[in-house]
């Protein structure tokens, strides 16, 4: 891992680049088991190789001393830090932040890997207009058992994956996506980390956290933009068990439920905003598409992704109204600063 650890314990790159230079950049990566050392071992090799390395790679122990005890064994030419904050892949995420020295601070999934040397690259070459606050790649499913027919692209987003529905081009969206993303690292000081009460805790299966960060981050900074690139790609697993309908059901049940509860910190207008549009666009079309391919191309699976779709709407809505209905959370518990630390905990 030569090459992603050109900073001392003593540099912070803040405001040292020069004009039309390229922000250093810290790529933070958040683990909580030893079950994923085999893609850990992947994704730390491929991150030097990239035409525009990181300055340094942060892994965020999400599972206490031992866990990072390991990594520091494993991996040592990553900087390991232990997450001594709330459990949870936005408390790890905030622990990341917290360590990172360069301007640009991006994130990717401990079970993912760039699709190409040119990852970093195109994740961060927006970053010479300054109202680009952050961007995000796309991220392609890598499924580790066949993937079953009956699974529409309209709901790639239940395994992580960008759905159809995305601008193919790329440009500005309301929020870019844990897995796949880049951040300036002075926005985290003005506006805070992320929220840890909208994240996903170990296996559970879903997390808004990114969401609600970028919501409130476009609220201070009006004039401030998201980008999506899609030629900054990952290809992320999909296990075995992500392949089910029965993970398809719970996953639309509960998101639904965690942006309902994001919609109460930032306002249901600009938090729901990109949903609506979605059920109102994109899964019509799926519909439609699923149809068609049963009838006109003799695809049987095309009524499977056509029911899919309606089911996987049907459930959602069955989570959104379950969840309106529930009282709020009490206010607070949500530490959202980031508490720069000294380098090595």
């Amino acid at each position: 891992m030569g090459g992603a650890g050109e900073l001392t314990e003593t540099d912070s790159l803040h405001g040292e680049r020069e004009t039309g230079a390229q922000p250093a950049v810290s790529v933070v990566v958040c683990a909580y088991t030893e079950a994923r050392l085999d893609s850990l071992h992947r994704l730390l090799d491929a991150l030097p190789q990239q035409t525009r390395p990181p300055a340094e790679v942060i892994l965020v122990a999400d599972g206490g001393d031992r866990l990072a005890a390991t990594f520091r064994r494993r991996f040592p030419d990553a900087l390991v830090v232990v997450n001594d904050g709330p459990h949870g892949h936005a408390g790890a995420a905030n622990r990341g932040v917290s360590a990172a020295r360069g301007e640009v601070v991006a994130f990717i999934d401990d079970d993912a890997a760039p699709a190409d040397e040119r990852w970093l690259e195109w994740l961060t070459h927006g970053y010479s207009e300054p109202h680009v606050l952050g961007t995000g790649g796309r991220v392609e499913p890598r499924w580790r058992t066949a993937r079953p027919g009956w699974f529409p692209d309209e709901f790639l987003w239940v395994v992580g994956a960008t759905h159809r529905g995305m601008a193919a081009g790329g440009g500005a969206v309301r929020n870019v996506w844990m897995g796949n993303m880049s951040v300036r690292r002075t926005l985290f000081d003005e506006v805070g980390g992320f929220r840890t009460s909208l994240s996903r805790v170990g296996t559970k299966p879903f997390g808004v956290q990114e969401t609600e960060f970028c919501v409130r981050a476009a609220h201070r900074r009006p004039g401030g933009v998201f980008l999506y690139e899609p030629r900054a790609r990952v290809v992320h697993d999909v296990p075995a068990a992500r392949a089910t309908f029965a993970y398809f059901r719970s996953h639309c049940f509960d998101e639904a439920v965690a942006k309902v509860e994001m919609a109460r910190h930032v306002g249901a207008r600009s938090g729901l905003a990109a949903e609506r549009a979605y059920l109102a666009r994109v899964l019509p079309g799926g519909v439609v598409r699923g149809l068609a391919d049963a009838a006109l191309r003799r695809d049987p699976a095309g009524l499977g992704r056509a029911g899919a779709i309606v089911a996987g709407a049907a459930v959602a809505a069955c989570g959104y109204t379950r969840a309106r209905l529930r009282p709020a959370a009490r206010p607070g518990g949500d530490d959202l600063a980031i508490d720069v630390r000294p380098i090595g905990g």
